[in-house]
């Protein structure tokens, strides 16, 4: 493992979403941060695929594909979002709350999130590092289940694009498609692309320490989402954007894992 290869990498992610900060403070929206976030991890996922030593090729070529097809969409589609809004409201709130020092608290919470970034490229990292020949059954199951998540969260996306455009008349909350089984399909499909590399750092049984550090990322991402900054803030903007509407969504349907909707439940 190569402390060098890391070092300049965490130096790298700190520098990008600095300059993520640099690019809300001179336009006002926050949602570039995230976009910029998408890409800046993707970049740092691929960085240390190519400039990493050790591992199988084959492997380290199937890790790189999956790196860049999730960056370009996630990031295409947040930078596209971005383009369309004036602000991201759960950026909005916190620096509404931070109020005078809210510039040096938004970045000082952007250089947690590159923490946070980095602690995800280890994970790709580790996986890659397996030094089992490819491909392993785990490898295949890693791509399916990466493939999936890939798909899934475009899918929510492009469904939840689709419902605010078209606005469907007596609807408030988006109940179509993936949302109708989870209150938060695109959250749930990307907490599942993190559980790939687990999967394939296990693949051939070889080395047990690549496995425990690519946990790190299913692990850490299903509690940033649930508990941190994603379920709770937005789902805090829904209630008092949406009311008595979303209210009743939310007891309707699982928050994130998918599942059948409860009966009994008023519609949204």
């Amino acid at each position: 493992m190569s402390i060098t290869l890391l070092v300049l990498v965490f130096i790298f992610i700190c520098a990008g979403m600095t300059g993520a900060w640099a690019v809300q403070r001179m336009t006002g929206n926050s949602g570039w941060i995230d976009a910029i976030w998408s890409a800046l991890t993707g970049l740092a996922g691929l960085a240390v695929i190519v400039f990493s030593e050790g591992g199988d090729p084959a492997r380290k070529w199937l890790a790189g594909v999956l790196v860049g097809l999730w960056a370009a969409r996630l990031a295409g589609h947040i930078f596209s979002r971005s383009t369309k809004i004036k602000d991201d409201p759960r950026y909005a709130k916190l620096m509404e709350e931070w109020g005078e020092n809210a510039s040096f608290r938004l970045w000082w919470f952007l250089m947690i999130q590159a923490f946070a970034t980095f602690v995800l490229t280890l994970s790709i990292y580790a996986a890659i590092l397996n030094p089992a020949p490819f491909a392993g059954v785990l490898d295949w199951v890693a791509l399916a289940i990466a493939i999936i998540a890939i798909a899934g969260e475009g899918t929510a996306d492009w469904q939840l694009t689709r419902f605010k455009r078209e606005k469907p008349e007596g609807k408030k909350v988006c109940d179509i498609g993936l949302w109708g089984y989870s209150r938060h399909p695109n959250y749930f499909f990307e907490w599942l692309w993190w559980c790939a590399w687990p999967c394939m750092a296990l693949a051939g049984f070889e080395a047990i320490l690549p496995v425990l550090v690519s946990l790190l990322a299913p692990i850490m991402m299903y509690w940033l989402l649930n508990h941190v900054s994603g379920i709770p803030f937005l789902e805090k903007h829904m209630e008092e954007s949406r009311g008595d509407a979303f209210r009743a969504y939310k007891a309707r349907v699982n928050a994130f894992f998918p599942g059948p909707p409860k009966s009994g439940h008023g519609e949204s």
